[in-house]
């Protein structure tokens, strides 16, 4: 799985370098950064909330990384638990503004993206067994498409469908996973 992601990222990069204009001058790694992350808030007899703050770098003008904590709390009406963790990925701009493609008035961006996430959940939730102690550790890549609106300025709201390449046995994904996410 490590060498499927490692070869997905330098596929990205290189196919991603073919539409880059060279330039001695690069922006300053200020303006370089951003900002941004997603929340989920779901009430019900399911509550699930959940807040994944981000930072990151555009490294390349279409290939950015970004990385950032992840926190939710999930309750049904047997348990409650805690989640934490922490996120990576890794995106790439396939198109900057569809309206230089066709000319209909929609500035969307659309985007490729590579996350992988690693969790911490408590054993005694997963398990249903009040005895289990500690916690459990779950990760997954997850791969995917996306569309970016552009909201003025850097600040951007987007939308991505992700499917996870692997399962944990704790943590499962719908498919796709969709995520709203915003950057500033």
């Amino acid at each position: 799985m490590k060498r499927l992601v490692i070869i997905l990222i330098i596929i990205s990069l290189v196919i991603s370098s073919f539409g880059q204009t060279v330039s001695n001058q690069k922006p300053p790694l200020r303006e370089r950064i951003f900002f941004g992350g997603y929340f989920g808030l779901q009430f019900g007899t399911i509550t699930n909330i959940d807040i994944s703050p981000t930072v990151g770098v555009w490294v390349l003008p279409r290939v950015a990384i970004a990385a950032g904590p992840s926190f939710q709390y999930y309750a049904d009406p047997y348990d409650e638990t805690f989640i934490y963790g922490g996120m990576t990925y890794l995106q790439l701009t396939i198109l900057q503004d569809l309206n230089n493609i066709l000319p209909i008035g929609l500035h969307l961006g659309i985007f490729g993206q590579l996350e992988y996430e690693g969790l911490s959940l408590e054993k005694s939730y997963i398990t249903q067994m009040p005895d289990e102690h500690g916690r459990v550790y779950s990760n997954a890549v997850l791969l995917g498409p996306g569309i970016s609106q552009s909201m003025g300025g850097r600040a951007s709201i987007n939308l991505s469908f992700l499917w996870a390449l692997n399962q944990s046995k704790y943590i499962h994904y719908g498919s796709p996973e969709i995520r709203v996410s915003f950057n500033f």
